[in-house]
């Protein structure tokens, strides 16, 4: 899939603020300073996200209209620790309402800098999303900083912590912004789940609750989403 439009729609500091759920959506999250901005850019263009040296700039949901057919939203990140547990909790707020609230979101890009072992942080998160069962994907960043075979170990250890709690994996994606790799496979991959978007609206005239569940249980049977297994745990979401 080609870019060739990028349009920025609106910052929204509240879920009653996002612009209104027209168009298949995707949003990319992911803990301060894991490349978020770098990737956006590289993806549809420089100067789409702000690119800044000190990490937790985002501190909005940003709404981009790609070829005015899809949304690519930029959430803020989460975990940086030198803002106020006041701030966190509202950035946390945020981020777990857009997610299980918004309608049209067709899947959600989870980042994760390659370099580092699994954290507490991103593990939690992933599993608030399965246990709200929102479609998600990994997508490791910054691959060019390692070798090919440090690559692959670490998405193999990464995997193994994965599959201590997961049935299955989700979809994986290795990247570096820097370097464009992987770019045309997550590309690729979001073309083709946009279409039962698409599909579900061309069915019938349904609620938003009934268009999200349709659009979430097609991408879910063609390998876009995963399931979580029960551990006897409470749901950390």
């Amino acid at each position: 899939m080609d870019i060739h439009y990028t349009q920025f729609i609106k910052s929204s500091q509240h879920y009653n603020e996002l612009p209104k759920p027209t168009h298949p959506e995707y949003a990319f999250v992911g803990r301060s300073n894991v490349g978020k901005s770098s990737l956006i850019n590289a993806i549809c263009g420089k100067g789409t996200a702000k690119v800044s040296s000190s990490p937790g700039k985002t501190r909005v949901i940003n709404h981009f209209l790609i070829d005015q057919t899809w949304y690519l939203v930029d959430l803020p990140g989460y975990g940086y620790a030198k803002v106020s547990k006041t701030a966190r909790r509202k950035f946390e707020t945020m981020i777990h309402t857009y997610c299980t609230l918004r309608e049209n979101l067709v899947s959600l890009f989870v980042l994760v800098d390659m370099r580092h072992p699994p954290q507490d942080l991103d593990l939690e998160f992933m599993a608030f999303l399965g246990g709200s069962q929102v479609p998600f994907g990994i997508v490791f960043t910054k691959a060019d900083k390692l070798s090919t075979s440090q690559r692959k170990k670490n998405q193999k250890a990464y995997e193994k912590v994965l599959l201590e709690t997961w049935e299955t994996l989700p979809p994986i994606f290795v990247t570096s912004a820097e370097k464009r790799e992987g770019l045309d496979h997550l590309l690729t991959y979001m073309k083709e789940n946009m279409k039962y978007f698409h599909a579900a609206i061309g069915e019938a005239e349904l609620a938003p609750e009934e268009l999200k569940e349709i659009v979430r249980s097609d991408i879910e049977i063609h390998g876009g989403a995963i399931e979580e297994i029960d551990t006897g745990e409470e749901d950390p979401g």
